[in-house]
């Protein structure tokens, strides 16, 4: 058989075994501290400032004020204004750390403490792909990203809207997607929050599918939502958090603050909002329901101010996301942020680049939930497949890192290779590196790293036909998790019920 005929190794290890990795990452190296004591007290002071003097409205939710007036907040109108040092106070009931569980045991995750998370993207409408080019989602994508999701390790997590289902009325869609989740994957996964009957809705699926005992003991389902900044909360925020929390569930609160427009240009002011929104949230959270799980979420992002665009994998939110990290431990609350970031429409050079300056940023940062972790393109207006195939593959670079660090110990240091191996030779055949060899250094099973007349003898496959190639097979070759039965009917029949009490509605 000729060369040009047989797999390349890339092409033999894409398509060996699924990898196992653990559930989620246990961080071994240090953190990237990026500010000293004093710009740290100055950004905290500022963020005290925001809440005691500007205050933050909750719109349109009289319970929300009223939970806040009688906790002794000042409200006047809808605008909630907190004494100094009340959320912080407020806030240390939050755990520091929790479990979510999935459904599958093995694959329950850790948020908060040194732990990490990684989810993929969330949220887009449009998705895109080698062969179809860009166009809607349907709720074929949404079902195929999960069940790709499911057999890659690097993610974690199975994360929520994906990609959205435009050819699923909005008012029902929610239920399509979790049952998507709930049933095509056995890892955790996050809630709907587009309204109150969703969020409630999904955490009655949740008690379906682990039983209502386990979801009042245990974080089942977490939903995530967006501040309206500058310095805002509508009710689809106020009463998620109502409804999560209430159930004892988790709940992510990120503000979302283009630089320039949602916050002001510069980077301390705009972290110092981005806390106040987030004390104020997670203090909410604490007076709905004391120790319910919270995250604080972080998304800042720079602008073009000449387009009104929003940049990423730039200087500025990379700070953000390294002072954002030291802020949420003072605290001592879970973090979130952004993963795999960039304003390209392409998988190309700018996709790439952006990319990994933003994760990077954020895995130095220590955030405990990374959701966009892959996928994420054209500033989240899109999921790629592709992309989402490359991305994944370097967060397995990022689990090594973080979760091992450098080992210095006897293996490590390689006394006994330098024993056997003389001066000016090489360590290729020695007893340590045969011993060592599977396990040395990261496989990146998305780069091709052959010499060019083997990549060009193999098709001169760029790594957007590789990925392509890959998440094909993956859908291919994949195996829906076991479901009790009983269990499955009883989903199927709450979402058929629900279906029809209301008529579609595609607004």
């Amino acid at each position: 058989m000729s060369r040009s005929n047989r797999l390349s190794r890339n092409d033999r290890l894409a398509r060996s075994s699924v990898i196992s990795a653990p559930a989620y990452i246990t961080r071994k190296i240090p953190y990237f501290e990026f500010c000293d004591e004093e710009a740290l007290v100055s950004i905290e002071n500022h963020a005290d400032w925001l809440l005691q003097e500007i205050g933050i409205e909750f719109r349109d939710d009289p319970e929300a004020l009223k939970i806040w007036r009688e906790a002794g907040a000042d409200v006047v109108g809808e605008r909630v204004r907190l004494p100094q040092g009340m959320a912080r106070s407020l806030c240390q009931t939050i755990p520091s750390e929790f479990t979510q569980l999935a459904r599958n045991p093995n694959n329950s995750v850790k948020i908060g403490g040194k732990h990490m998370v990684f989810a993929p993207n969330y949220g887009s409408p449009f998705v895109s792909d080698l062969d179809q080019g860009r166009r809607y989602g349907t709720l074929s994508d949404l079902q195929n990203l999960v069940k790709i999701v499911k057999d890659i390790p690097w993610l974690h997590h199975s994360g929520g809207i994906i990609v959205e289902p435009c050819d699923i009325p909005v008012n029902k869609r929610h239920l399509d997607i979790e049952y998507a989740h709930m049933r095509y994957s056995d890892k955790p996964y996050l809630g709907m929050i587009t309204a109150k009957d969703r969020a409630e809705d999904s955490i009655e699926m949740t008690r379906i599918l682990f039983g209502r005992e386990a979801v009042e003991n245990n974080c089942c389902v977490i939903g995530n939502v967006n501040a309206n900044s500058p310095l805002m909360f509508d009710k689809v925020a106020s009463e998620a958090i109502q409804v999560y929390c209430g159930a004892n569930q988790g709940i992510i609160v990120a503000p979302f603050i283009l630089g320039g427009a949602m916050g002001p240009v510069t980077t301390a002011a705009a972290i110092a909002q981005a806390l106040a929104e987030g004390m104020a949230a997670g203090a909410f959270s604490q007076l709905v329901r004391k120790g319910a799980p919270y995250i604080l979420g972080n998304f800042l992002s720079s602008m073009s101010l000449k387009s009104g665009a929003p940049t990423f994998g730039m200087p500025e939110p990379i700070m953000s996301n390294y002072i954002i990290g030291q802020l949420a431990r003072r605290l001592k609350v879970p973090l979130r942020c952004g993963g795999s970031l960039t304003a390209s429409k392409a998988v190309d050079a700018q996709s790439a680049y952006e990319s990994a300056d933003s994760m990077h940023s954020t895995a130095m940062a220590g955030a405990n939930f990374v959701l966009h972790a892959a996928g994420w393109s054209e500033a989240g207006l899109s999921l790629n497949y592709e992309k989402l195939i490359l991305d994944a593959d370097r967060l397995g670079g990022y689990q090594r890192m973080l979760m091992d660090g450098v080992a210095t110990d006897a293996n490590g240091l390689a006394a006994e290779a330098y024993e056997e191996v003389e001066p000016g030779n090489h360590f290729l055949g020695c007893a340590h590196t045969m011993k060592n060899y599977e396990t040395a250094f990261y496989d990146a099973k998305m780069s091709d790293s052959e010499s060019f007349e083997q990549w060009q003898e193999n098709g001169s496959k760029t790594s957007e036909v590789r990925a392509n190639e890959r998440w094909k097979e993956m859908l291919a070759t994949y195996e829906a998790p076991n479901i009790d039965p009983a269990i499955d009917e009883a989903l199927i029949a709450f979402i058929a019920q629900r279906k029809s009490e209301k008529p579609d509605a595609w607004y």
